[in-house]
């Protein structure tokens, strides 16, 4: 009689063993598992190797699983790193403006929103599937269909998250958009196929007989934005300067990576906003609106200088 059940009583511990709820990260070694299974009495000799093919491939299907759940979260931070996640702008610009740097801090916001979301998800989904996992293949679960609850919270969350991601929206828009009463400077921008112009002139409007504009034909030049081929838009640093853009033929779109700013230029249609510059440098420029078969050719450059040789450039420079 003890000859018969031993068997059954191996692969009831084998059975046992595939379903323990450690048994994706239990750490014994499967030597000393493979040991005390083997000294239960009365298994016969095919029988002994017919069950520990059995555990073998239990413990080998147990590492596989651990090695995944390992690696997971290193494939993780490998896709971070090859989609050039830089902190804190997350791949954009820090901004060369006051209003740049409004646009900055909102979307560093809102990307450090949206990762702290997934990785709750990511966590609860996670956790759902090792915890609620099927063990016995003769137990169902037990099932539910609500939970009154949960759903007024997993509602609720998002709502709020949206609430919270408008009203941050709303605030820094209203300070890129917001325009001082008495700029430093007016500079009118006019975009056309397939150019800019620059016209100056002083805080009141009085024109300043200073224009910068596209001056070779339209062709293929394939040279960088800050070429001397192309025009250069000239501001003061550490001040507000007023941009009064419109377009002569098709909309165009007046785009400033380093500003994190893009406007369009539509004929007929007035757009004005201000920049406050924080410091020198230059920076590239380009219509980010398809206008036609130039229109990879609408560069231009923006160039900030120190005041004192801002007044130097508008003296040099009038006609």
């Amino acid at each position: 009689m003890m000859r018969t059940k031993a068997p059954s009583s191996f692969s009831q511990r084998v059975d046992q063993l595939r379903r323990s709820p450690a048994f994706f990260f239990k750490s014994r070694p499967i030597g000393l598992e493979v040991s005390h299974l083997a000294n239960l009495k009365g298994v016969t000799t095919p029988d002994h190797d017919h069950h520990l093919g059995r555990i073998r491939s239990v413990f080998n299907a147990r590492r596989g699983v651990t090695r995944r759940v390992l690696v997971l979260p290193l494939l993780v931070l490998t896709a971070f790193a090859l989609g050039g996640c830089q902190l804190p702008t997350f791949g954009g610009f820090r901004g060369a403006t006051t209003q740049a740097k409004t646009e900055s801090t909102l979307w560093s916001q809102m990307v450090i929103l949206g990762v702290g979301v997934s990785a709750i998800v990511f966590v609860l989904i996670v956790w759902a599937v090792f915890r609620y996992r099927r063990r016995d293949e003769n137990h169902i679960p037990r099932q539910f269909s609500e939970n009154t609850l949960l759903e007024i919270v997993y509602t609720l969350i998002p709502c709020v998250l949206v609430g919270v991601i408008f009203y941050a929206t709303v605030i820094a828009e209203n300070q890129i958009d917001a325009v001082v009463g008495k700029p430093a400077e007016i500079i009118n921008v006019t975009a056309y196929r397939w150019g800019w112009s620059f016209s100056y002139a002083s805080s009141t409007g009085v024109s300043q007989n200073v224009l910068v504009q596209t001056a070779a034909e339209p062709k293929a030049l394939a040279q960088s934005a800050l070429s001397s081929e192309y025009p250069q838009l000239v501001l003061p640093a550490h001040q507000t300067v007023r941009i009064v853009l419109q377009s002569t033929d098709v909309i165009h779109g007046f785009y400033i990576p380093a500003f994190n700013f893009s406007r369009y230029a539509q004929p007929g249609v007035v757009n004005t906003f201000d920049f406050t510059t924080l410091g020198t440098g230059i920076y590239r420029g380009q219509c980010a609106q398809y206008c036609g078969l130039y229109h990879a050719e609408m560069l231009f450059s923006v160039q900030v200088v120190p005041q004192g040789t801002f007044a130097d450039w508008l003296k040099s420079h009038q006609a």
